[in-house]
């Protein structure tokens, strides 16, 4: 148990950082680890199951984060998808009347 909790907490801290430094390359690769780490430490017996919760809890908590930052990203993504269009279509323009 101790091990799965443990592996719970690293992945977890190693997820906030990339969160921190919004490196989405390495948020995929953690976010596997995260998944097998909560798998593995659902098979294990219980024996500090408040310390799992926790854990379990922080990790939760986490993602509701990175839900969040990726929306966040995904609008500020798209405002720029519409500006860049805009921009185009008004080159064309000018390229018409130029």
């Amino acid at each position: 148990m101790i091990r799965s909790v443990t592996r719970l907490e690293l992945a977890g801290n190693a997820l906030r950082a990339a969160l921190q430094a919004h490196d989405w390359a390495a948020i995929g690769e953690l976010d596997l680890q995260c998944r097998q780490a909560v798998d593995e430490a659902m098979v294990e017996s219980a024996s500090d199951e408040d310390t799992l919760r926790a854990r379990m809890q922080e990790l939760l908590d986490l993602y509701r984060e990175l839900v969040n930052v990726c929306q966040a990203e995904q609008r500020r993504l798209a405002q720029e998808l519409v500006q860049l269009n805009q921009s185009q279509q008004g080159a064309k323009v000018y390229q018409l009347f130029g």
